[in-house]
This record gives structure tokens, C-alpha cells and sequence, in this order.
């Protein structure tokens, strides 16, 4: 039998080694990190550009715009399209953008370069349902939890490395770096993955007028999707507004902003541990969890006065706790939308992520205009509503 046949039937517990996990989750990192390797860099890159404190937040918008059009018109050809092929043609596209936003020094060409990053780096939604289709069903959420531990920690990397970067030589050199990387990525990746022909037979098309029909009949995408959508919107607000907090009320510079980074690392681990209580049948009490570790991490911010040595320590509190209810509970929404079928998981992970991350670019841009009129007390106000809606829409489960 075919790796191929293999993939569309029933994966053996060999299906995926160790080896194969390893460099799909370093992989997922290295891309997922291009998504988020400005948030730190906004005041820098828009000093250099010219853009305005309440415009500086389309930085980080607009790859996340990027990213929402792959996920709803590249992702799902991870369907139709052989995999290896797809994905390192997609990490390709990435690179040349990375490249372009090296060397802008205007605000459009720059923009316009974010945008195609973030459709670069929905290589990353290619490689996670390729993953699942690769592990066996009872070991699934644990395979799909240690890819998006690779993942998790390429976003949490990510702000730290570029500010250290930035700090030392420039903004530019941030994105040079990246492009040369996402390059060598896409040769390993073209020698080492195994080939995957889905078996769907349709145009792009049809494949694309399908997922309307997806959302409507599969009630827990939609359950899921908005879950995640509260808890990654008031995510991307937190690491929006942070580094400008951060600068105006602790004088911090990029270094400083690159420690406090460091803090979000800790994420990481939520996602191996989401992956096995979701293989065990704990889905509902872990969602609960996820949720409340994001709402009181923004009520911690607002403990201790404002620029002391104790807001500090429980802004670190709150980073942590941010990172980890929002990064465990994508995982679970993994697990819960990938049992529903190989013919269209890529799709519905398309749905799934282009639901949260449209919530993640509004969080973003929403968070810079809330801290632009009223400072931290604003933008936590509206980060703390979104966990919160997204909590009393779960008790209706």
C-alpha cells in the first residue's frame, strides 16, 4: 500500500514517526512566526514609514487580512491539491514578501508586502490538517497538539526575536532573515515530506461554493470558530497595544520589550496538554478553562499602579495567562473539527481559522485606536468583553 493510500484510508500508528512530527511542527513555527514578527516593531516601523500612532495598528492588520484571504482561498485546496507541492509553494510566496518588506521604505509598498506575508503563512493551516490526516485516530489530537506546539512556539519566538534583532542591527534585517530561512524551509520540506493526493475530485469552484454549505451544516465549526474568535481577537489586542504600553509607562526599548516577550513562551505548553485532555474526552471543561485564563489575565493587568514594579510582574502574569488559554484552546477546536472527516478537513480548518483571524485583525486595529483614545484602560475594557462573550456563549453548549 501506498503512503498515499495510506493517508486517505487509515493511517497505521507509524503513519507519522517522531522524526516527521519534529520537522512538520519546526516548520509550522518558522512560518507561523512571519505573522508575527512586526507586532513588537510598531513603533520603529511606523516612524519609518510615516504612519500616524492611530494607523501604526494596519502593520499587524494587514498581514492578518493576508492571512484571512489564504485561509478562505489557498487553505482549501489542501483538499484538492497534492500537499508537499501546495505547501512549499505557498512557503515560496512567503519569501518573495518577506523580501518586498525588506525593502520597502514607504508605508504602501510596505503594507501591500504584509499582505502577502500573511498569505504566505497560511502554509501553516496546509501542514496542521496534513498532519491529522497522517496520524491515526486515537492518537490524533496528541499528533496535532505537538505540530501546534512548533507552531506556538514560532508566535511566541517570534516578538522576542525580532525586537533582539531590530536592537541590533535593523527592522530590515528582520524580514531579510526570514526570507532566506522560509527559502532553505521550502527545499527540507520538498525532500523530506511524503507525497499526499487528496482524493477529491472537483474544481476549485465548486471546491470554494462547498464551504458555505460546510458552515451551515456543521454546527460545531461554527461553535468552535467563534470560541476561538473571542479568545484570539482580544490576543492580538493584547500584543498589539503591550509593546506601546510597555514604551510610554515603563520607558522600555526593544530589548526590554523583547524580554517581556519572552514571557508568552510559556505558552507553548498549553497545546500538548490541550491535545491529550481532548484525546481523553475533556474537551468542554478545558474550553472553560482556556476562556478564564485570557479574561483574568486582563483583569491582572490592572493590578498594582500603573507603571510599577508590581503592574509589571502582573502584566508578565497576564501575558502568560493569555497565552495559554488562547493557545490551548485552538487546539482543542483542532481536535473537535478533524474528526469530522478526512474529504474536507482542510477546508473546515480554512473556516475554522479564517472565522478567528478575521476577530484577530479587528482585535489588532481595534486595540490600537482604543489605546491611541484611551489609553491601556480602554483597550483592556474591550479585551476583557471579548473572553467574556465568548464564555457565556460556551454555557449554551
Amino acid at each position: 500500500m501506498t503512503m498515499n493510500a495510506t493517508i486517505e484510508t487509515a493511517p497505521g500508528t507509524d503513519a507519522v514517526s517522531q522524526r516527521l512530527t519534529f520537522v512538520l511542527a519546526a516548520a509550522c513555527g518558522m512560518v507561523a512566526a512571519n505573522i508575527y514578527y512586526a507586532q513588537p516593531l510598531i513603533a520603529p516601523i511606523s516612524a519609518a514609514l510615516g504612519l500616524s500612532h492611530a494607523a501604526a495598528g494596519l502593520i499587524v492588520t494587514m498581514t492578518q487580512v493576508g492571512y484571512g484571504t489564504g485561509l478562505l482561498f489557498i487553505v482549501p485546496l489542501g483538499d484538492l491539491v497534492e500537499n508537499r507541492a501546495l505547501i512549499c509553494t505557498v512557503i515560496t510566496l512567503g519569501a518573495a514578501a518577506l523580501l518586498a518588506a525588506a525593502f520597502a521604505t514607504h508605508a504602501l509598498p510596505f503594507l501591500i508586502a504584509a499582505l502577502f506575508i500573511g498569505l504566505g503563512s497560511v502554509a501553516v493551516q496546509i501542514i496542521i490538517p496534513y498532519a491529522a490526516h497522517l496520524a491515526p485516530e486515537a492518537v490524533r489530537g496528541r499528533v496535532v497538539g505537538n505540530v501546534s506546539t512548533g507552531l506556538m512556539l514560532g508566535i511566541m519566538l517570534a516578538r522576542p526575536v525580532s525586537s533582539l534583532v531590530t536592537a541590533a542591527l535593523s527592522w530590515h534585517a528582520v524580514f531579510f532573515c526570514s526570507a532566506a530561512l522560509m527559502i532553505l524551509l521550502a527545499i527540507v520540506l520538498r525532500v523530506t515530506l511524503p507525497k499526499r493526493k487528496p482524493v477529491a475530485r472537483m474544481h476549485y469552484g465548486t471546491l470554494l461554493l462547498s464551504m458555505p454549505h460546510l458552515v451551515r451544516t456543521t454546527p460545531l465549526l461554527r461553535r468552535r470558530a467563534l470560541y476561538q474568535a473571542g479568545l484570539f481577537g482580544a490576543f492580538t489586542l493584547f500584543w498589539t497595544v503591550m509593546p506601546l504600553q510597555l514604551a510610554s509607562q515603563f520607558g522600555f526599548t526593544q530589548r526590554g520589550i523583547a524580554l517581556f516577550a519572552l514571557a508568552g513562551v510559556s505558552g507553548v505548553f498549553a497545546a500538548p496538554i490541550a491535545g491529550r485532555l481532548a484525546d481523553r474526552g475533556h474537551s468542554r471543561i478545558a474550553t472553560i478553562a482556556a476562556m478564564l485564563f485570557v479574561a483574568v489575565g486582563f483583569l491582572v493587568t490592572h493590578v498594582g499602579t500603573a507603571g510599577s514594579m508590581l503592574n509589571l510582574a502582573c502584566l508578565v502574569v497576564a501575558a502568560i495567562a493569555i497565552d495559554f488559554g488562547v493557545q490551548g484552546n485552538v487546539v482543542l477546536g483542532f481536535r473537535a473539527i478533524f474528526v469530522l472527516g478526512h474529504e474536507h478537513r482542510s477546508r473546515l480548518n480554512g473556516l475554522y481559522m479564517a472565522t478567528f483571524f478575521a476577530a484577530g485583525a479587528a482585535g489588532s486595529a481595534l486595540g490600537a485606536w482604543a489605546f491611541a483614545q484611551g489609553g491601556w484602560a480602554l483597550a483592556s475594557a474591550i479585551g476583557l468583553a471579548l473572553p467574556a462573550a465568548s464564555l457565556l456563549y460556551a454555557v449554551t453548549e
